[in-house]
C-alpha cells in the first residue's frame, strides 16, 4: 500500500524542476552552484545535493569543455617602450575602474572562397576589463591584429573610466602594439600610468586569461563558425551576457554589473 500511494503521488518538485529548465534556456553553462543560487534569487531554497540530483534526472548537464590549442602572442621583440609591472598580481582593488587589464586572443573559424573551398581564417578580440568587477569595459573584434583595434579600444576604456577619482593603471603584456608611442601617449595624455607583464608570464595577466578561458569553453570549444560575421555575433551576445546576467561568486553571486551598480547604491 506504501508503493502504491507514492506511484500516484504528484512530484513536489515539479515547480523547481521547471525553474531549472527555464534557468537552464538562458544559462547554459550554469553548473551546481551557480544554478542553487539562481533559484534562490527566485526565492527557492533548496540544498545543493538535491539540484545535483534534480540536474541529473533533468539531463541538463553543463556539456561544455575545454581543450588545449596554440596560444596566440603578440610579442615581437622590444619595438617600443616596455613598461614596468605595477601590478604585480595585485589585481584586487575596492576603487572602481581604477585597474584596466587587456590583452588580445585568436579565434579560428572556416569559410568558402569563391572557388568553393573551404579555407580557415582567424579572428582576433581585444577586450579591456575594469579589475573593480571584471567588466568587459570596451572592445574590439578584427580579422588582422593591429593597432587601430587597441588603440580605438583602449580610447572607450578610459573614456568609460573617466569618473575615477584615483589616477588609474593599465596592465597589458608586451604585445608590440602597447609598446607603441601612439599607445603610451595616448595613457600619458590622460595621465595613466602604464604597466606590463613579464616576458612569457601569463600568471601576471590572470584576470583576462581567465575571461577567455571562460569564453572559449562557453561558447567556441567544441562549436563550428562559418563566418566572421557568424563568429562576431557570438562574442558579441556572450560579453552583454557576461557582463549582465553571468553570475561570479567573487562577486556574491552577482554579475559584474550588478556588482557595480549595487556597490554604488550601498555607497
Amino acid at each position: 500500500m506504501y508503493w502504491k500511494k507514492r506511484f500516484n503521488r504528484l512530484n513536489p518538485d515539479q515547480d523547481i524542476e521547471n525553474k531549472m529548465l527555464e534557468i537552464r534556456q538562458e544559462h547554459k553553462d550554469y553548473g551546481c552552484l551557480r544554478m542553487k543560487k539562481e533559484l534562490e534569487n527566485y526565492g527557492l531554497s533548496i540544498n545543493k545535493k538535491k539540484v545535483q540530483r534534480l540536474i541529473k534526472k533533468l539531463g541538463i548537464e553543463v556539456k561544455s569543455y575545454t581543450r588545449k590549442s596554440r596560444r596566440y602572442s603578440s610579442y615581437r621583440g622590444k619595438v617600443g617602450r616596455i613598461a614596468k609591472n605595477l601590478i604585480h598580481r595585485r589585481f584586487y582593488t575596492s576603487i572602481c575602474h581604477q585597474k584596466i587589464t587587456t590583452d588580445t586572443t585568436e579565434f579560428k573559424y572556416f569559410e568558402a572562397d569563391t572557388s568553393g573551398v573551404i579555407r580557415q581564417k582567424k579572428l582576433y578580440l581585444d577586450p579591456f576589463m575594469d579589475l573593480y568587477n571584471s567588466e568587459i569595459l570596451s572592445y574590439r573584434v578584427s580579422e588582422k591584429p593591429n593597432a587601430a583595434a587597441i588603440i580605438n579600444g583602449l580610447a572607450d576604456a578610459i573614456k568609460t573610466t573617466n569618473n575615477c577619482p584615483f589616477r588609474r593603471i593599465f596592465h597589458s603584456d608586451q604585445g608590440w602594439a602597447y609598446q607603441m608611442a601612439a599607445c603610451s601617449d595616448k595613457l600619458k595624455e590622460h595621465k595613466i600610468f602604464q604597466s606590463m607583464s613579464r616576458k612569457g608570464n601569463c600568471l601576471d595577466n590572470s584576470p583576462m586569461e581567465n575571461f577567455f578561458g571562460l569564453l572559449k569553453q562557453e561558447i567556441f570549444h567544441g562549436e563550428i563558425y562559418h563566418s566572421f560575421e557568424e563568429l562576431k555575433r557570438a562574442i558579441d551576445r556572450y560579453i552583454h551576457y557576461y557582463n549582465n546576467k553571468r553570475m561570479k561568486k567573487k562577486l556574491n553571486w552577482q554579475s559584474p554589473v550588478q556588482f557595480r551598480k549595487t556597490a554604488r547604491l550601498v555607497a
